[in-house]
């Protein structure tokens, strides 16, 4: 995948299970040919380099199309997979949500919660 130099157009299927490595190493090819790249996936966590582009990518467009939204697919077959895969898994493969690793601690909102800029110290309490 390396050394190809000036692409038109990179696309990366399945971008959500693309190694952090692998997607970096796509973008030098980008930068002397003015070329394009689209990533589509369906997520697969919070994190990695699909994830922290559609979060936080600038210049992006971002295009989501869900299960419900996708005429060839049946609401019985929808509902079947609710129940099949339970309520988080559904959301990320039918519904295009960013879920969190179920073996985590803790999940990413209440961890990003507790990284403020603005902490002040505890108040000392009176002895």
């Amino acid at each position: 995948m390396r050394g190809y130099s000036a692409p038109k157009l990179v696309i990366t299927d399945e971008a959500g299970y693309v190694p952090d490595t692998m997607a970096a190493a796509i973008l030098p090819m980008l930068a002397t040919g003015g070329g394009r790249r689209i990533d589509m996936s369906s997520p697969n966590g919070r994190r990695g380099y699909f994830y922290e582009s559609w979060q936080y990518g600038e210049n992006a467009e971002r295009i989501k199309i869900t299960g419900p939204q996708c005429p060839r697919i049946s609401a019985k077959y929808l509902e079947q997979m609710k129940k099949e895969l339970g309520p988080m898994l559904y959301a990320q493969e039918f519904e295009g949500e960013f879920i969190d690793d179920s073996a985590t601690a803790f999940n990413s909102e209440l961890i990003e919660a507790a990284l403020v800029d603005d902490l002040s110290p505890w108040p000392r309490l009176a002895a």
